[in-house]
């Protein structure tokens, strides 16, 4: 049997995070606008359909060297009034070209960046005014945003809580300085500390975490002290990722070299402190890389099976429709991805010509919808019942990780074991049908573990 470190070895190989399937690297079909258009107008038509809508807004003041996401850097903040405007009419676009946008109901709204709050309380306020106008609200809609303390003031957490924002996550990575230094967030607890509980004082009811493992420079002592001056702020949920390298794409990754970052067993030692001392404080594991305290709508939906996953990660119920606004945002229904174009200058001058911004999307064949719900099982209940006619394939592709003991059947059903749990992107790959045809030239992927 093979050791703990020989497992990590064997194993840390490149894989997707399966916010999507197909990732985004392997989207071949793309849509036009007009069945990108059709898709949503069908799905939204149907029965009991809500609408979910998810607004990037790229812009940060300083680039963390960590992050992959789609920003746009800068401290002119005469960005703002152009790019809201721009947001409002796009979603205008939408409701002019679809008749059943007047009559759908508004079940989320999610604010991601970049910094949200790079948005001033008057532009903020703009945005969601107009934006709520014309949508009645389900039972149980859920309004959400991402900050950077740094960057946040309790004046724009009033506003955001006028429009039924409850939901709040916080920017932290890491809280030791050495690590902030390198990867160019300086950012004090104090600072953190005064908008968890500014949020709590507004009755924000739902605060997050989000931190990284496997940044340059830590290591076991700062990974405990991290954790326990996260504890003793108790966030209701923590997402405790992997830092993905992926220099090649981002660029910035390249101010510090790979020397300087926590290698495979190390690596995953940093995320077993941080689960060991979460556990022991009365969060629950959710998935991969997210702990949720027993009281959390995400702790309960893994309780009740009702956990789902989709771009912007784990989520306590299932979306019907997501619409992407803003550049780069990715939408989705369940035939068709659909991405707007990344670089804001363009998105913009798209949408002044009255365009909807196609960047790139995929149409979803019946095997990708079928591959979709199996990866989306295993990453959310840690099984999956595998169709009959994929059995013998799927015990064959991961008939190694069965003889390490990593996963185990039942019959036609897969389950993951415990000590399988940091394998789940690769056990994912066996359902994967893209990647296992053949790869796209270049690394894609940061490593599974």
């Amino acid at each position: 049997m093979l050791s703990k470190s020989d497992l990590l070895k064997k194993y840390d190989i490149p894989a997707p995070r399966y916010t999507s399937y197909p990732t985004v690297p392997y989207w071949s079909e793309n849509p036009s606008t007009k069945e990108w258009l059709d898709s949503l107008e069908t799905n939204l038509s149907k029965p009991g359909s809500a609408l979910s809508i998810y607004i990037h807004i790229p812009f940060c003041e300083t680039l963390c060297t960590f992050c992959g996401c789609n920003t746009s850097i800068t401290k002119n903040h005469s960005v703002e009034r152009p790019y809201v405007d721009a947001v409002l009419k796009e979603l205008l676009l939408y409701q002019e070209k679809l008749p059943s946008m007047e009559m759908t109901t508004l079940k989320d709204i999610h604010l991601g960046g970049g910094t949200p709050t790079y948005l001033s309380e008057q532009h903020l306020d703009h945005l969601l005014k107009d934006l709520l106008k014309n949508f009645k609200k389900t039972n149980d809609s859920e309004f959400s945003i991402e900050v950077d303390p740094r960057r946040t003031r309790l004046s724009q957490l009033e506003i955001l809580k006028e429009y039924g924002f409850r939901r709040i996550s916080l920017g932290v990575q890491d809280f030791d300085p050495e690590v902030q230094r390198l990867v160019n967030r300086n950012q004090s607890f104090e600072e953190t500390k005064t908008i968890t509980e500014g949020a709590r004082s507004l009755s924000y009811n739902s605060v997050n975490f989000d931190l990284i493992y496997g940044l340059p420079k830590q290591t076991a002592l700062s990974m405990r002290k991290t954790f326990l001056q996260t504890l003793s702020l108790k966030p209701d949920r923590i997402a405790f990722y992997s830092y993905a390298h992926v220099p090649w794409i981002k660029p910035s990754q390249r101010l510090f070299t790979e020397l300087d970052l926590p290698q495979s067993e190390e690596k995953r030692e940093l995320y077993e402190i941080g689960r060991e001392i979460l556990e022991s404080a009365g969060y629950i594991e959710i998935g991969m890389d997210h702990f949720a305290l027993k009281h959390d709508p995400l702790a309960i939906a893994s309780q009740t099976n009702q956990l789902h996953r989709n771009f912007m990660g784990y989520s306590s119920h299932t979306t019907d429709v997501m619409l992407g606004l803003g550049a780069s945002a990715i939408s989705e229904t369940q035939d068709i991805f659909f991405q707007n174009q990344k670089l804001e200058i363009k998105y913009r001058n798209q949408i002044h010509n009255s365009e909807i911004p196609n960047f790139r999307g995929h149409k979803l064949s019946d095997s990708d919808k079928l591959r979709r719900q199996l990866i989306l099982s295993i990453m959310t209940k840690w099984r999956v019942s595998v169709p009959k006619v994929l059995v013998s394939d799927i015990k064959t592709y991961l008939q190694e990780m069965e003889n390490d003991e990593l996963i185990t059947w039942k019959e036609n059903e897969l389950f993951v074991c415990e000590k399988g749990k940091p394998f789940l992107r690769i056990i994912g790959t066996a359902f994967d049908e893209k990647l296992r045809e053949g790869k796209p030239e270049g690394m894609l992927f940061s490593k599974a573990i």
